[in-house]
């Protein structure tokens, strides 16, 4: 304010593109200045929500959808009981037991194979959906591969004892129900590229040693599919992946006959007890 005889005037600020007046009154309360901000923010919250971004969409479906029970639901009741005579094999898992359905559907085909892999699935999950996609399917035995995504922290951080745990837990559900588990080595892996720096090397190993020793302690087969298919640096092999994660063509191809080796095992332990 300048003094002018006895009144005051006040003199123009100019702001620093030459403009006056409405650039004082903003720049300098912090109020104005807040209420700017916060109406950008609610702009762009909104313009998110609208466009159905996939981070929205995902999120939406784990809060009403978290084990994803809808998937295999319908298939599930079309699917019915075994028929007389048939040994239902139940294959349970992540996106890696889904895709080899996919990627080598010759596998599958003939055979009374059931494949449950649902993509991106830590062990909580499946646990959860254990009842609805294996046990009431009536199988002869379970195939069960899982514990990567959870490594990866698909579901937050875990321990290789929590991981283990659900597994058991698993493998117990089944036989109670009269169901022959067959237990899986995760595959190895040296970097995830949806989650980078967790080096799960040397944890997929360890996790390794934990499944085999709970499955050798309760008599269960134990099907290793790692020191076929794992590089010299934990990871797997160039030639049996398409992303360091996930098994090729040529990969699955490499994992069949391990794994049918198992599920002839745990066949066969079933008829001598009777199951």
């Amino acid at each position: 304010m300048a003094r002018v005889g006895r009144s005051w005037t006040r003199r123009a600020r100019t702001s620093p593109t030459g403009s006056t007046g409405a650039y004082t009154d903003s720049h300098r309360n912090p109020l104005v200045r807040f209420s700017l901000v916060f109406i950008l923010m609610l702009v762009s919250t909104s313009a998110a929500a609208q466009a159905g971004t996939p981070t929205s969409l995902e999120d939406e479906r784990l809060r009403t959808d978290w084990a994803s029970l809808r998937r295999y639901r319908d298939e599930n009741a079309r699917l019915g009981q075994p028929s007389a005579g048939e040994q239902r094999v139940v294959f349970m898992g992540n996106s890696i037991t889904e895709q080899w359905e996919t990627l080598d559907s010759g596998f599958f085909a003939g055979r009374p194979y059931v494949n449950r892999g649902i993509s991106g699935q830590t062990t909580p999950q499946m646990l959860v959906r254990f009842r609805q996609d294996v046990i009431d399917l009536r199988p002869s035995v379970v195939v069960l591969l899982g514990g990567v995504n959870d490594i990866a922290e698909n579901t937050g951080p875990t321990s290789l004892e929590a991981i283990v745990g659900n597994i058991a837990s698993m493998a117990e559900l089944a036989r109670a129900n009269g169901i022959t588990v067959v237990l899986c080595s995760v595959l190895p892996a040296s970097d995830f590229s949806w989650r980078h720096g967790l080096e799960p090397g040397p944890k997929i190993a360890a996790l390794n040693a934990m499944i085999r020793q709970y499955a050798d302690a309760h008599h269960i087969v134990f099907v290793d599919f790692y020191p076929a298919l794992v590089d010299g640096h934990g990871g797997l092999k160039a030639e049996f992946t398409i992303d360091g994660v996930h098994p090729n063509l040529a990969g699955y191809r490499a994992m069949e006959p391990i794994a049918q080796s198992g599920i002839q095992a745990a066949l066969a332990s079933s008829a001598r007890v009777g199951r």
